[in-house]
């Protein structure tokens, strides 16, 4: 049974001006490199469908989704915060990065499919229940995670996030949400600057100063990570893989490598195979240095779907 891998044109459409670095070509970076690397033979590719409301109104505020949805433009751009912008195709990019996650979901949880890595794009992870911001509108592992526990009535999810920024859209709509338990990895000091004062018994936010490098990373995963994982035992587990931490990526310092983020995953499919049928579903968040993206998520994907 092959991995699924789910992706939309319309993703690419969303842009928020030139010279940006949440650029449309992140996307094509990552799909000619798994081409090239022949990862793609070892997938089956799903076209993203567009999430519904009731699909987002479980992560989201029903306000909040109404006013998004209300401020789509019918042409240039709208601004929800100075570095994060609406064009005319970003709410249907948006709405099928959500839903993206809830079929894989569904992929998953119905046997269909052992794995999936959404590339998607815009990114999720720092939208909060009633805000878009760092580039996010839709936080679209929250809203794939409330499905599988809502829908599909699954009773323990874990979230892992290795993205260089902290997930602070993610902490605020699923923390003190006992069902899931939320591992990130992030360096101090960048945006959103959370993760330390808002930390919750569902939490284990690990922030790291900047250009520690491999071996900080590594020992906070094995150390801090891995042991509440395990206590934990979760029934799946979603990844918010971002990669802007490689040190070519100059939107952080944390200096991490392709060898990090392979490890990173190895160790994470361990976890899945011991405790949830190494049920994993990984969704693109950050990584803006378009070779360094491109390899990064390549050895992520070939770790995920066991062809390492």
């Amino acid at each position: 049974m092959l991995s699924a891998y789910i992706t939309h044109p319309d993703c690419a459409r969303h842009e928020m001006g030139p010279h940006h670095p949440e650029c449309p070509e992140r996307l094509g970076a990552i799909n000619d490199m798994l081409l090239t690397k022949g990862l793609l033979d070892y997938m089956a590719p799903y076209d993203a469908e567009p999430a519904t409301v009731d699909q987002l109104e479980r992560a989201h505020a029903a306000l909040y989704v109404q006013e998004l949805i209300a401020a789509s433009p019918t042409e240039g751009y709208h601004h929800v915060d100075p570095d994060t912008s609406m064009n005319p195709h970003t709410l249907q990019a948006a709405l099928r990065a959500a839903g993206a996650v809830v079929q894989a979901t569904d992929l998953v949880l119905g046997g269909k499919a052992p794995s999936a890595f959404c590339n998607i794009r815009p990114p999720g992870h720092h939208a909060e229940r009633d805000s878009a911001q760092g580039f996010c509108f839709f936080n679209n592992v929250a809203v794939g995670i409330r499905h599988a526990l809502d829908v599909h009535g699954l009773q323990r999810v874990a979230l892992i996030d290795f993205d260089v920024h902290h997930a602070n859209g993610s902490e605020d709509i699923l923390m003190g949400d006992e069902r899931v338990l939320m591992c990130s990895i992030y360096e101090k000091g960048l945006f959103p600057d959370s993760g330390e004062s808002h930390d919750g018994p569902n939490m284990v936010n690990v922030g790291l100063p900047a250009r520690v490098g491999s071996d900080a990373f590594r020992e906070a995963v094995l150390e801090q990570w891995l042991p509440a994982l395990d206590a934990f035992a979760p029934q799946l587990i979603y990844i918010s893989a971002g990669f802007d931490a490689h040190r070519e990526d100059d939107m952080g310092n944390l200096a991490l490598v392709e060898a990090d983020y392979a490890w990173v995953t190895q160790q994470i499919m361990r976890l899945a195979d011991r405790h949830c049928r190494g049920r994993v579903i990984s969704c693109l968040e950050g990584g803006y240095a378009l070779s360094a993206l491109a390899r990064s998520t390549a050895a992520h994907v070939r770790s995920l779907i066991g062809a390492d």
